[in-house]
């Protein structure tokens, strides 16, 4: 069985790598929470099933040495259970195992998770809920799993995915991660009688606006922006899920970008993304970051102007400091965040976009994240052949700091060559996320202005 999954996580020898952390044991502790709670929910999801060099004897005795396990903790959550299981199915099913005790297991877990589906959490952990239950459906063929799988898929993508295709909390990581779901829902059903394949149309539909957003959001080279709670290493690839739709017959139409608040401008030269949208779902904002016209730029297929990325879902200071405003493309004023995230996963005050023009190589946008001081943040692109000019403009003198991330290979030559300033700016260092727990040391600018800037990067 191959995964779309490039990375190997288990690495033999009850030794497994997950976040770019790697721990050996003895006996395997199912509960090991040393490294963290995300951590702990990664080895316990399984995904390490589909790696092609595992034999499936000592996959097999993975599973056993877990069910054997008493005082399962963060195992026992919803979300693994439902990760878990879909993994186990498709293991399960691919090797043509028949195996009581499994298939016992499976089914009370399966029960466990019907009666603590993620209501209270909704976006993604309900999503996947609903995912996992319809492979449990088909597998057992029960109806009561059924139906339940078919209230949450109907009532959640319709409510997650935009018009324009983006998943509603506006990361592309789980963006993908969604996608790759639904990919494997529509293969599960178009591949069995099971309900008369009554789903197919609807999902296809969904899986239509997704495909098209993706491929719209991907830079030509197959990488995503680091948008919000995006990171290396976690998601399959664009590439990977474009071609698995391509093996399912699945076609797709290109929809502008518009709903999601994401732009992408493409040139000879470069590209460039830029976020003139709202953070996400109000009522679950919780992989939204401060970064109200936060943006990136690829210069010839490399990555030149870039979002700092994710290390950690940890409730500590760094998950604060990269969901911050002056670790995004974009302007603080007055050393307040334009949004205030909180708590590693939470949300209070946070900037609305107050005015959107949009005309041929030209953007304009205000947001209202200081509204409560009288203040307001004006920012123009200006796109041509060979430059983007970019103008900030606040409605009164006050201090700000507009902050500008560069890939790790860009050198304090390089930054001055490719920019145009008004303002005079300070180079510094910061910690560019090559993935969870994972850093590389890259340059950043802060340029300190009172009413207005200009910045011009050249091509």
């Amino acid at each position: 069985m191959h995964s779309i999954y490039s990375y190997k996580s288990y690495l033999g020898n009850n030794s497994f790598s997950f976040l770019n952390l790697e721990k050996s044991f003895e006996s395997i502790d199912w509960n090991y929470h040393s490294l963290g709670k995300l951590w702990t929910y990664n080895i316990t999801y399984f995904d390490f099933l589909h790696q092609d060099n595992i034999p499936i004897e000592e996959s097999s005795e993975l599973i056993y040495d877990f069910i054997n396990t008493e005082d399962l903790k963060d195992a026992k959550e919803p979300f693994p259970i439902s990760l878990r299981g879909l993994n186990w199915i498709k293991f399960f099913t691919y090797n043509n195992i028949q195996n009581q005790k499994f298939h016992d297991y499976l089914f009370n877990d399966y029960k466990i998770l019907m009666d603590n589906l993620e209501y209270h959490l909704l976006g993604n952990h309900l999503l996947e809920n609903g995912y996992s239950l319809l492979f449990a459906a088909y597998y057992f063929e029960n109806d009561e799993f059924y139906d339940k799988s078919k209230e949450i898929l109907i009532e959640e993508l319709n409510n997650q995915i935009l018009e324009d295709g983006a998943h509603f909390e506006l990361t592309p990581m789980y963006h993908q991660i969604m996608l790759f779901r639904l990919l494997d829902c529509i293969n599960l059903v178009s591949n069995n009688t099971y309900k008369n394949k009554e789903l197919l149309k609807f999902l296809k539909e969904k899986v239509s606006v997704m495909l098209s957003w993706l491929d719209n959001i991907t830079y030509k080279n197959g990488d995503i922006p680091l948008l919000n709670d995006s990171a290396v290493g976690i998601a399959p690839s664009s590439q990977n899920l474009l071609e698995y739709a391509k093996k399912l017959n699945l076609e797709y139409k290109t929809i502008s970008l518009k709903d999601s608040g994401y732009k992408k401008i493409i040139k000879d030269d470069y590209e460039c993304i830029v976020d003139v949208g709202n953070i996400g779902p109000d009522y679950i904002p919780g992989h939204a970051h401060s970064d109200t016209f936060n943006f990136e730029v690829r210069i010839k297929d490399k990555p030149f102007i870039v979002d700092t990325g994710i290390s950690t879902y940890e409730s500590n200071k760094q998950r604060t400091i990269e969901r911050s405003t002056s670790s995004h493309n974009t302007v603080k004023i007055n050393d307040i965040e334009q949004s205030e995230v909180w708590g590693g996963f939470r949300v209070a005050k946070r900037a609305k976009i107050s005015k959107l023009i949009e005309k041929k190589d030209y953007i304009e946008s205000s947001h209202d994240g200081y509204k409560k001081y009288g203040i307001t943040h004006t920012r123009k692109w200006f796109f041509s052949n060979d430059s983007i000019k970019i103008v900030d403009s606040i409605n009164k003198s006050t201090s700000a700091i507009a902050s500008i991330h560069f890939y790790p290979s860009i050198t304090d030559e390089i930054i001055k060559k490719y920019l145009k300033i008004s303002e005079n700016y300070n180079i510094k260092e910061y910690n560019y996320c090559l993935g969870f727990n994972k850093f590389e040391k890259a340059l950043k600018i802060e340029i300190h202005f009172e009413k207005s800037l200009e910045m011009e990067i050249m091509i």
